[in-house]
């Protein structure tokens, strides 16, 4: 199949709605779904994945050897106003002095995407299943993963290996300064080379490529589908809230720990990297590749998302926090009651915790939200005292355990088994493992250590099953 008709099957192109009286359009995926919607229905000499590679989205060196060299930026398009060029090139351009996670966009899910890693693998996805070639590589290696993750992740372990220890490898997550009309989004901590953002780009790109290769359909579809659209306002769950189990299944961490070991592999062999990797042997070339495998699979498949609090919109805590001793030995089991509906999205999660947050500060008296931690119907869990400091969810019991409590009424029925398993199967795991929980923890239901019927009949012997009680 020749270059042009390759061009023609590879169709796709960004569009957003400005918002009126403002600059450029907000940084949403709902305006990239809207381009990608008026870019394929006009006919441009160019794809939105080579636009992208253009514009600096696969400007490092693996990347490069594996998509090809980028064309030559083009014209801006005429179907597109001068703010929406604006701003596609902005999210898409890619300067030495640039923050990684520049190019990142709000989704309705709450998480922040990486238009960058998301893009290449849909070019690679789409390449596949029209059968144009991407340029042949020595050592072989899987292009989809090669173009979206484990570039940046050899990279990043690779150049931690000789730091005192302390040099960032993953993270941080960020937040957005409006989550209605986003525009500005700043790291909550110091940068590693894969922020929160470029992981989730990069894994949507493997899923989304992955999905493009076995069934194309029209890219505006593919994004609206696997999004949802209007910032979270929908019911029900979108498939990106499900990234990190979908990303698991599909990959695993044998599978990450291979692709980021031939892609180190190919990076010796680049004139731009080969002094990266001169002295670095074969062994210890798995090794790094071996712990970043590990590493990523922690926090990005085996640990569930928890929603920062700057992004659910929390006031400031009133006073001084008082730090806790970890590890605890102890999980505080909870109910809302009120909220009493679960919420499902991510609007309505954040405006729940807000409502809590108001009426443990202002009519209790608190001097923050009580709980360490919300579950939400929504696939995420939100921060409230968070890991680190004292709530005030158990009277007496506090600081001796973290309180975890789901967002509605459980008196009289469950929630959703993908809720409960966040907390059972995500959570716990995760906080034995990361030194915050003793593996010997003890879980209790509200109710076996005060007066009250929290965390509601059904929930509670629902966790009378969970390793840990008593």
């Amino acid at each position: 199949m020749g270059a042009a008709s390759c061009a023609m099957l590879l169709l796709l192109a960004l569009s957003v709605c400005a918002q009126p009286g403002t600059g450029l359009p907000p940084r949403h995926m709902d305006s990239v779904v809207q381009i990608v919607e008026a870019l394929e229905a006009s006919e441009p000499g160019f794809t939105v994945p080579e636009l992208a590679r253009a514009l600096g989205g696969c400007g490092t060196p693996g990347c490069r050897a594996v998509l090809g060299e980028p064309p030559d930026v083009p014209a801006a398009p005429p179907a597109l106003p001068g703010e929406q060029w604006l701003l596609f090139t902005q999210l898409l351009r890619r300067d030495d002095d640039a923050a990684p996670e520049g190019g990142a966009v709000l989704a309705p899910d709450g998480s922040t995407v990486a238009l960058g890693p998301l893009f290449a693998g849909i070019e690679v996805g789409l390449k596949r299943a029209t059968g144009c070639p991407t340029p042949p590589i020595e050592p072989p290696i899987d292009a989809l993963y090669a173009v979206t993750i484990a570039e940046a992740l050899g990279t990043s372990f690779l150049l931690a290996r000789g730091a005192d220890g302390h040099q960032a490898t993953l993270g941080p997550a960020g937040c957005w300064d409006d989550v209605d009309d986003p525009q500005n989004y700043t790291l909550l901590g110091p940068p590693s080379p894969i922020p929160d953002a470029i992981a989730i780009g990069a894994m949507d790109g493997v899923l989304l490529g992955a999905q493009l290769a076995r069934e194309p359909i029209p890219l505006a579809e593919l994004l609206r589908g696997y999004y949802g659209t209007g910032n979270g306002t929908e019911k029900g769950r979108p498939p990106s809230s499900y990234r990190r189990r979908d990303f698991g299944v599909l990959t695993g961490p044998g599978k990450l720990e291979e692709e980021v070991v031939a892609m180190l592999r190919v990076l010796r062999e680049l004139p731009p990297t080969q002094e990266l990797l001169e002295n670095v042997g074969p062994e210890e070339m798995v090794a790094i590749a071996r712990q970043a495998a590990r590493d990523f699979t922690e926090v990005y498949v085996e640990c569930p998302a928890i929603v920062p609090r700057c992004m659910w919109g929390a006031r400031p805590y009133r006073g001084t926090p008082k730090p806790l001793t970890l590890p605890l030995g102890s999980i505080y089991i909870h109910h809302t009651f009120s909220p009493s509906d679960p919420c499902r999205t991510f609007a309505t999660c954040a405006r729940a915790m807000r409502a809590m947050q108001r009426f443990h500060q202002d009519t209790r008296g608190w001097d923050d939200i009580g709980y360490s931690f919300v579950v939400g119907s929504d696939g995420y869990l939100y921060q409230g005292r968070g890991w680190h400091w004292v709530g005030a969810h158990t009277k007496g019991y506090n600081s001796k355990g973290y309180g975890v409590g789901y967002v509605g009424d459980f008196s009289a029925t469950l929630p959703d088994p993908d809720t409960i398993a966040l907390v059972r199967d995500e959570l716990l795991p995760c906080a034995v493992r990361t030194g915050r929980l003793h593996h010997n923890y003890t879980l209790r239901g509200h109710r076996q250590l005060g007066h009250t019927d929290c965390p509601g009949n059904s929930l509670f012997h629902e966790i009378e099953t969970w390793h840990g009680f008593k």
